[in-house]
């Protein structure tokens, strides 16, 4: 019978410098990770990678972390190798990377189109590529997308249509890699109270997020907190191992499919 808990496995987090990538790294610190490699997209994240991987090494983890502009399959290649030869192995493979871009799709142009294509869709494909190419058997693997995949909404198209391919990788990966008891899916967390939202949003806009959820009255701030994402990431890659293939929507009662 596979081992299913957290104690002793290594775990790579893709955007796991900071909000909810940061703060799944030291919770999995916290229950027991054997060691976590922390991946962070450019010097502009540096300090705040390095402050995590100083907070998982108080949590009793060994940590470590690799800095790559995930929008190459190359540079993909590169960060599973190098956190493979760290670590020793990869048990547990998080992808939280996404871009967002809030915008009628008559002033899209096409270097933003193709941005939020690499960030969203192209860097997820090829991290469940490599993650199915490295990951240890009875691993897990999970990707963050977003509850706008439920939603009927203007002005998103290029985000939620970007991350939509998602929902299809993480079928087909789970199928071709559950022969080898690996589970993959993913998580649509509504509107989150982290930085990565208020810029894309106007006051209009964050007033109705905020109450847009059947349980915003009981939320700090009436938005998604990171807070109530980080167990289901942690339940998906321990005991929820059975389900596999699935995208869940995790919002509040934001929106459903």
């Amino acid at each position: 019978m596979a081992d299913h808990g957290i104690k002793g496995k290594t775990v790579l987090i893709a955007g796991g410098a900071k909000n909810l990538g940061g703060l799944l790294a030291k919770d999995l610190a916290a229950q027991g990770a054997k060691a976590v490699a922390i991946h962070y997209n450019s010097a502009a994240t540096k300090a705040e990678a390095e402050q995590t991987v100083a907070a998982v090494k108080a949590a009793g983890a060994q940590a470590y972390a690799f800095q790559a502009d995930l929008t190459s399959a190359a540079a993909m290649e590169k960060l599973f190798a190098d956190a493979k030869a760290a670590m020793g192995a990869i048990d547990i493979a998080v992808n939280t990377v996404g871009k967002v871009l809030k915008k009628p799709m008559v002033e899209i142009s096409e270097a933003e189109f193709d941005e939020m294509s690499a960030v969203n869709s192209k860097t997820a494909f090829f991290f469940l590529k490599e993650a199915g190419k490295h990951v240890s058997d009875n691993g897990k693997v999970c990707t963050l997308v977003t509850s706008l995949l439920g939603a009927f909404t203007p002005f998103y198209a290029s985000y939620a249509g970007t991350k939509a391919p998602v929902e299809h990788y993480t079928r087909a990966a789970s199928k071709e890699f559950g022969a080898r008891g690996i589970s993959v899916t993913a998580i649509g967390p509504g509107p989150m109270d982290t930085p990565f939202f208020y810029p894309a949003e106007g006051a209009d806009a964050v007033a109705y997020h905020k109450t847009a959820a059947a349980l915003s009255p009981f939320s700090k701030t009436g938005l998604t907190d990171i807070q109530d994402i980080v167990p289901w990431v942690r339940f998906l890659v321990t005991d929820g191992w059975w389900m596999t293939g699935q995208t869940i929507l995790v919002n509040g009662g934001y929106t459903t499919k």
